[in-house]
């Protein structure tokens, strides 16, 4: 028998542990269970080390969203010291580490902006916390087929969302190409968090320089700061410019 590893990852323990319960039953499934987002990495890459890979994730929509102090959940690696990373954020992660786990969402309510999301992140499934175990089951060996699944209600918005996240995608991808190259190079930087001083010195131009470029990128982008600009660069598929690598570019080659 073929069985299915499976691991829940909800920062909500008795759900945690009475749904992977519930999994254990299963003749054909393995299953664990992992209280955050860094916890979920270490599991992953762990097993990845151990020759026995997860098959599944189950993640929480809102894995990380109810922090002590009001803090907000954002990104992490794998040991991260604080312990916090949102649901969205760890599909994302996952699909990076490891393209062949497949991840389903659980989540309290339908919401067709988050679940289009989760699709974008990389997520196979977006299913109701209060579905059935055996319609979870289902999406669970469906999504090892490549399936995707969807609560029939939630389509509709979610196509919506995806078709209105490809116009803006297209639109600031036309934006970023009206940039000139040392423009563009520029806004790599501002995505890679440099500051005026960072980007004079690496690109080897005054501050003055580097001002006049960051004021012509904010007005080609049509936008009226910084993080504005760097939100648009990241829709458009900028990435930020290689902080390792030596640069080469001297002077006023392309400006």
């Amino acid at each position: 028998m073929v069985r299915i590893r499976v691991l829940v990852v909800d920062d909500h323990r008795i759900f945690a542990e009475s749904l992977a319960a519930a999994l254990a039953a299963e003749p054909d499934v393995d299953v664990s269970a992992a209280g955050s987002g860094p916890a979920a990495l270490r599991c992953l890459e762990r097993a990845a080390t151990e020759g026995r890979r997860y098959d599944v994730l189950l993640v929480d929509a809102d894995l990380g969203r109810a922090l002590p102090g009001g803090r907000t959940a954002v990104p992490v690696q794998a040991g991260d010291a604080d312990g916090l990373v949102d649901g969205i954020s760890l599909v994302a992660g996952v699909r990076s580490a490891q393209a062949g786990v497949r991840t389903v969402v659980l989540a309290e309510k339908d919401d067709p902006h988050r679940a289009a999301l989760a699709l974008q992140a990389g997520a196979s499934g977006w299913v109701a916390k209060d579905c059935s175990l055996s319609r979870l089951l289902t999406v669970i060996r469906g999504v090892l087929r490549d399936e995707t699944h969807l609560p029939a209600a939630l389509l509709t918005g979610v196509l919506k969302e995806l078709t209105a996240a490809r116009k803006h995608r297209s639109e600031s991808e036309r934006l970023v190409q009206s940039l000139t190259p040392r423009e563009r190079e520029v806004l790599r930087c501002m995505v890679a968090g440099l500051g005026r001083k960072a980007v004079a010195e690496r690109l080897f131009l005054s501050p003055h320089t580097v001002r006049t470029h960051m004021q012509n990128v904010l007005g080609k982008l049509g936008v009226h700061s910084t993080l504005a600009a760097v939100a648009l660069a990241r829709r458009a598929g900028v990435g930020p410019v290689d902080l390792t690598g030596d640069v080469v570019e001297r002077g006023g080659q392309l400006a």
